[in-house]
């Protein structure tokens, strides 16, 4: 597994997040905190772990892909998190609701929600999350540490800004 984009150096947090899991939502502001401090020192990569428990995180994770298609994925990710309940409740359509409101192309997220051309990327996102010991969301890697933040968020975003500072400073 690759840690850092080779040609950057940049280090990766990988982020196992499902978009009807209000967990992830509540990291969201430690995700805002690490871009904020970071900008593009840190590369925060979405990975899809769509638990069987939400029968709507599996469609969300393909339409969060076609956002990422589309150049909005975090803005689209972190919208449809901020409202779990309504996708809760309303399933796709809301979906592709989110998509209009952020002034995205709706009917292609409804075609790419009905073809399934991001299943594979969830799939195989989802199978090497199994492999490496992800088990719920949200989860973080980097530097090939695991940190799960299903079980508790406190202390996260400081462990993950102290990896992030010894890779910037070279002594990865």
């Amino acid at each position: 597994m690759n840690d850092a984009s080779p040609a950057s150096g940049t280090p990766v947090l990988d982020v196992w997040c499902e978009l009807q899991c209000p967990d992830c939502r509540s990291a969201l502001d430690d995700l805002r905190a690490l871009r904020a401090r970071y900008g593009d020192r840190l590369e925060l990569r979405l990975r899809h772990f769509p638990l069987e428990k939400h029968k709507h995180a599996f469609a969300a994770a393909q339409a969060a892909e076609e956002a990422v298609e589309q150049g909005k994925g975090w803005e689209y990710v972190e919208a449809v998190l901020g409202r779990v309940e309504e996708l809760d409740r309303a399933g796709e359509p809301f979906l592709v609701e989110v998509a209009r409101e952020l002034g995205l192309d709706a009917e292609e997220f409804d075609t790419a929600l009905v073809d399934g051309r991001h299943i594979l990327i969830v799939d195989a996102d989802q199978a090497e999350g199994k492999a490496i010991g992800v088990t719920g969301t949200p989860t973080y890697v980097i530097d090939g540490e695991r940190l799960d933040g299903g079980k508790s968020q406190e202390g996260l975003r400081e462990r993950v800004a102290e990896i992030v500072d010894r890779l910037l400073a070279g002594q990865g």
